[in-house]
């Protein structure tokens, strides 16, 4: 049988990622021109949105979004914080990008850590992992009217699948879950810091869309 609690490890990573994503939700809103409401309907479809179907998905019900009252505390406090201070989070518009592949990092092995927790294999667990990472920013960017980001070509999931299959494989083999969790998450963070410094992009279909 799974844990009913999960490991302190876990809801650390969770918070902290739920943290920077919703900041991220936030800001599109703020930018969008959307009042206080929509600020933090998109914060929270944001921090918790990745999580909240990862739960479903592996039957850890009620999810832990609605279970905790901290992973509701934590996106309205993100919302609030960006709703107010928005001039200085927008100057700094790099600096969140970068706190966004920290979120990703953390989302991805946390969801997958906890999927092998319920007893799913290494694939089906570091899916789910990737799943975490990207699914809030999906929601918030179809919410927004926007082209979500896994779809424009940058480098996101595949990062994110990576980060959540080391960790699983390293959890796997006897590791201590911080090693596992933090080795993986370096791997995610440093492969999507490149792609943005780099500008690296996923394979474009070349020529005319038109046939």
């Amino acid at each position: 049988m799974p844990p009913v609690e999960p490991a302190p490890t876990l809801v650390v990573l969770d918070l902290i990622g739920i943290f920077v994503f919703a900041i991220s939700g936030a800001l599109v809103a703020v930018r969008k021109e959307l009042d206080l409401f929509a600020v933090l309907v998109l914060a929270g479809t944001t921090g918790l949105g990745g999580g909240f179907l990862r739960d479903v998905l592996i039957d850890a019900t009620p999810p832990a979004a609605l279970a905790d009252w901290r992973y509701l505390l934590v996106p309205v406090g993100a919302g609030l914080l960006a709703f107010v201070y928005h001039p200085t989070l927008g100057r700094m518009e790099r600096l969140v990008t970068v706190f966004d592949a920290f979120g990703l990092a953390l989302f991805c092995v946390a969801g997958a850590l906890k999927a092998v927790d319920y007893g799913l294999g290494p694939l089906p667990a570091a899916l789910l992992g990737m799943v975490t990472g990207i699914g809030g920013g999906m929601v918030r960017d179809v919410l927004a009217g926007r082209v979500p980001i896994i779809f424009r070509g940058e480098l996101y999931a595949t990062p994110a699948l990576a980060g959540a299959m080391v960790a699983v494989l390293m959890e796997r083999g006897g590791l201590p879950v911080v090693v596992a969790a933090l080795t993986g998450a370096t791997v995610c963070l440093a492969w999507r810091l490149l792609a943005m410094w780099r500008g690296w992009q996923a394979p474009l279909p070349r020529g005319s869309a038109s046939v």
